[in-house]
């Protein structure tokens, strides 16, 4: 036997996996997320050392890597779960599926760029007057049939008059079509993250809950000045409005709840009560 066949034959199970730290690393996840996705049977080890730590095999990783993409589109852990150990879809399958899903995805966001570039135009076109809305025949050809006119009156009335509705005006004016596409990307990704929290069971007074909320806070503060009161302000429709209750029930259900938590602990942190916060 050669030096080689050897080495091949004496190599243990251990030097063709990795441990959690490593995988960790490569995938681009906490730790303590990977042991939270095998608590909840999502993704577990298929190895373990002598002294009881996690091997991960290469095919565990790939699993992961199709939890991380499902993740990315926003579906919950439960349903990817499902999605996963469906014994009638193979691996083949789960690809073809996360490609159309992506597509479907990259299509959206492409009508999102083209209806902002000719928002972008029209400002122009009015020199760059921040309070020029679209028409309603104009929003519903930009936006499609899911918009809504009523949706962009109702919020005038509401903010109006307010210095956080004439800054958003402002600030978004002046967006180019890269611009919203990263604002989508940030509040989906943040969405994504805080429903993972959500799904890890972390507690909406935790360190790990005020840093999702001041990222959240950080992500309003793009269109317009946001503190922690106006950030309670707003967490209060999260639950009080049934449109956003769905909307951010939909990527984990009970996340508007549990981000008006969030957001009121926050708060308090810094000073503010959230019983008796305004928004001036």
């Amino acid at each position: 036997m050669t030096e080689t066949n050897r080495t091949a034959t004496s190599r243990s199970p251990e030097e063709s996996t990795l441990t959690v730290g490593r995988v960790a690393a490569l995938v681009g996840v906490s730790v303590r997320t990977l042991h939270h996705w095998e608590q909840i049977g999502l993704v577990v080890a298929s190895g373990r050392t002598w002294s009881d730590y996690r091997l991960y095999s290469a095919a565990d990783v790939a699993r992961i890597h199709r939890v991380l993409v499902y993740r990315e589109l926003g579906l919950p852990l439960a349903e990817i779960g499902r999605i996963l150990d469906d014994p009638d879809v193979d691996p083949r399958e789960h690809l073809i599926r996360q490609r159309e899903l992506l597509a479907e995805r990259i299509r959206r966001l492409t009508r999102t760029a083209q209806a902002v570039d000719q928002m972008i135009e029209r400002t122009t076109m009015t020199e760059n007057d921040p309070t020029i809305t679209l028409s309603v025949q104009e929003q519903a050809r930009i936006f499609g049939t899911d918009w809504d006119p009523a949706w962009q009156e109702e919020a005038r009335e509401r903010w109006g008059g307010t210095d956080a509705f004439a800054q958003s005006a402002q600030r978004t004016a002046a967006y180019t079509a890269q611009d919203w596409e990263r604002f989508t990307e940030e509040m989906r990704a943040l969405e994504a993250d805080m429903a993972d929290a959500l799904g890890r069971g972390v507690d909406p007074g935790s360190a790990e809950a005020a840093e999702l909320v001041e990222r959240h806070r950080a992500w309003i503060g793009r269109s317009y000045d946001c503190d922690h009161g106006r950030q309670v302000i707003l967490a209060r429709m999260y639950t009080d409005d049934p449109r956003f209750t769905a909307h951010y029930d939909a990527s984990a259900p009970g996340l508007a709840l549990w981000l008006r938590s969030a957001v009121e602990e926050n708060a308090r942190r810094h000073g503010v009560d959230p019983d008796t916060a305004t928004w001036e």
